[in-house]
């Protein structure tokens, strides 16, 4: 996938990719990218190892290539891409921790030999409002040990570890790479969700689990709300329903300046997003402003996607039915507070929030 530019995805292996994870969306949506085969096509076509530095084993892509390849998963299968979002942040935070660990874990993580996923909702924007963390790590002899939940973590019954962080007794957090076969640790059965189901997305409890490894990141804490990658995958997802704007417009000419419009306003995001890739600290502000835009772009494109596509579009299973109901991930998923409340001040047709 990068092999031969590390700042730009190989255009044919991409929509190779984007052809087979499109073959595999139904199996994806039902059972899942590890059981469907379409996290194995991300390891087989090289993408997996660009989100890892060469010395740790991968190919080192750019950010801004890594974003365009997110983008161009989410279009084709955006379960498959919330995974591997997933999938990448663990290995982020694995990547701030000791040599010993991350030649351990990132060689076989870029190769796909070995699956991970992380749990830092917690840290972000879930349960913040409780009085006590959700999760705790509390020192006992010469070990850590974990105790409550960790109430978001995708594709638990489908990993070998978890990386999560836990809040430690002087109220800073201490993150951890956890094996899902650890004693003390609870996997629920994954949520059914209104979308993305396939992700088997659940709550994890921990009561006295004892972590494989310590991480001591590089900054203060590696985990934030509201990154790059989820206005990457709201590119995607609006790109795809652009296709079904643009199949409908073969037949009713009428749709093509509607299908146009929406491609304008994605190619503008894309550009911004890219900008922001490569600035070195983005502005948080327009990195939120970033994601306030795409979510009300693919939002907006879904409903025209439906419209468009009429009645056989409202039919369960449908591409536009779909897309519905997965645009709706982006009120919610890691959504900073200020974009929730933009987003909700824009559907009030009220003006923007102080």
């Amino acid at each position: 996938m990068f092999t031969n530019d590390p700042a730009c995805p190989d255009a044919d292996t991409l929509a190779a990719l984007r052809v087979d994870l499109a073959s595999l969306a139904a199996a994806t949506e039902r059972d899942g990218p590890w059981r469907s085969g379409a996290f194995a096509r991300l390891a087989e076509h090289g993408l997996l190892a660009g989100f890892i530095a060469t010395e740790d084993g991968g190919s080192g892509a750019a950010e801004a290539a890594l974003l365009e390849t997110l983008s161009g998963v989410a279009s084709a299968c955006l379960t498959t891409a919330l995974v591997l979002t997933q999938w990448a942040s663990a290995c982020r935070i694995i990547a701030t921790g000791p040599a010993d660990l991350r030649a351990l874990l990132l060689p076989s993580l870029a190769r796909g030999e070995e699956t991970a996923t992380v749990g830092i909702a917690q840290l972000t924007t879930s349960r913040r409002h409780v009085g006590t963390p959700a999760l705790r790590a509390s020192r006992r002899g010469s070990s850590w040990w974990l105790d409550g939940t960790c109430p978001w973590v995708t594709g638990a019954d489908s990993s070998e570890s978890i990386v999560t962080g836990a809040i430690g007794a002087d109220g800073t957090p201490v993150f951890f790479v956890i094996p899902t076969s650890a004693t003390g640790l609870t996997i629920g059965s994954p949520m059914p969700m209104l979308a993305l189901s396939g992700s088997r997305t659940s709550s994890v409890t921990f009561d006295g689990v004892v972590p494989r490894a310590e991480i001591v990141p590089a900054t203060v804490s590696p985990a934030r709300a509201g990154g790059l990658a989820t206005s990457a995958l709201a590119i995607g997802a609006t790109r795809a329903s652009i296709g079904l704007l643009d199949h409908e417009a073969a037949a009713r000419p009428t749709l093509e300046p509607v299908a146009t419009s929406f491609r304008l306003e994605a190619d503008d995001l894309a550009s911004r997003l890219g900008g922001l890739a490569t600035t070195e600290s983005p502005d948080p502000a327009a990195r939120d402003a970033l994601r306030t835009a795409a979510n009300s772009l693919v939002v907006r494109a879904a409903q025209a996607a439906l419209t468009a596509t009429k009645g056989a579009g409202f039919i369960a299973g449908h591409p536009a039915e779909r897309g519905v109901r997965e645009s709706l991930l982006f009120l919610v998923w890691s959504c900073p507070q200020q974009v929730a409340s933009a987003m909700i001040c824009e559907l009030a047709h009220l003006g923007q929030p102080a």
